[in-house]
């Protein structure tokens, strides 16, 4: 670090010269689904994707639910979305990984703080040009949706699961009306896991190891702490804290801050990087 600072201009220069990854530039596959933690975890995964969903609103991004397993009393397994817009994924990318929330629960009649948790993956959405996928390499059942979603979830095969023969990834969708429309939702999710384990692969055999770097790796990581009684948000990664927990929790400013935190965070590491080929 002694030596960055004395070379401080050779740093600017460095992050002047970089040119903003390209994959920054993409849109998102976002996915939250609950953790430890039974029904509180469940309700702490739907305020989780409903802070991206109003999160993506004040960017206005584009937010589209492809599925959404709900809960009795409100909360979700599991739930996931397509984000377009500008420069989606530079400012969601940090956030896969472990979440954790320590707050008194609903259902708790003795007032004792439970500990519980939601992971999320975050996944550029790449062009068909980027990631090419064979029809032959594709097994494709359709069967009847369920849950919510009006009278058509009950009386057509309209839900899609798609399983990638090579790679055994599988992707679900059935938030869409019609069989067609739930097929291209997934071929999207589908077309983000192949790539995303594409750029891990590549991760892997460079030498970049940075900490915020994502990876599918990344749900294993708890990354940040949600403390409700203390009114705090704390992100391990980089040690910052920020107050007022339901603004956060409203996509506001403090998860704005942290979001442009992160994402600077993000920069200094590729130019640290790079500062040090040219010691």
């Amino acid at each position: 670090m002694k030596k960055m600072k004395k070379n401080f201009n050779q740093w600017k220069a460095l992050d002047v010269l970089v040119p903003e990854d390209v994959v920054e530039r993409s849109d998102t596959i976002l996915e939250v689904s609950a953790g430890v933690g039974g029904q509180e975890a469940m309700l702490f995964a739907g305020e989780l994707f409903h802070m991206y969903s109003l999160f993506a609103e004040s960017r206005q991004w584009k937010f589209e639910v492809a599925s959404y397993d709900a809960t009795e009393i409100g909360g979700i397994r599991k739930a996931s979305a397509s984000i377009t817009g500008t420069s989606v994924f530079k400012y969601l990318r940090y956030e896969g990984g472990i979440h954790r929330v320590q707050r008194v629960p609903k259902t708790e009649s003795k007032g004792r703080v439970h500990t519980s948790t939601a992971a999320t993956i975050v996944l550029p959405q790449p062009t068909e040009l980027v990631v090419e996928i064979h029809p032959k390499d594709l097994k494709i059942e359709t069967k009847r949706a369920s849950g919510a979603g009006g009278q058509h979830v009950n009386t057509t095969d309209s839900a899609v699961r798609i399983v990638h023969l090579p790679t055994g990834i599988a992707v679900e969708c059935q938030s869409q009306r019609s069989q067609l429309q739930n097929k291209e939702t997934a071929m999207k999710t589908l077309r983000a896991k192949i790539y995303q384990r594409q750029l891990d692969e590549q991760l892997v055999k460079s030498s970049r190891a940075r900490k915020l770097q994502v990876s599918s790796n990344s749900r294993s990581d708890k990354i940040r702490t949600y403390n409700f009684n203390q009114d705090r948000v704390t992100d391990h990664r980089i040690g910052l804290t920020v107050r007022n927990i339901e603004e956060f929790m409203q996509g506001g400013y403090p998860f704005s801050q942290m979001i442009e935190t992160l994402v600077k965070e993000g920069r200094n590491e590729i130019i640290e990087e790079l500062y040090s080929t040219y010691e």
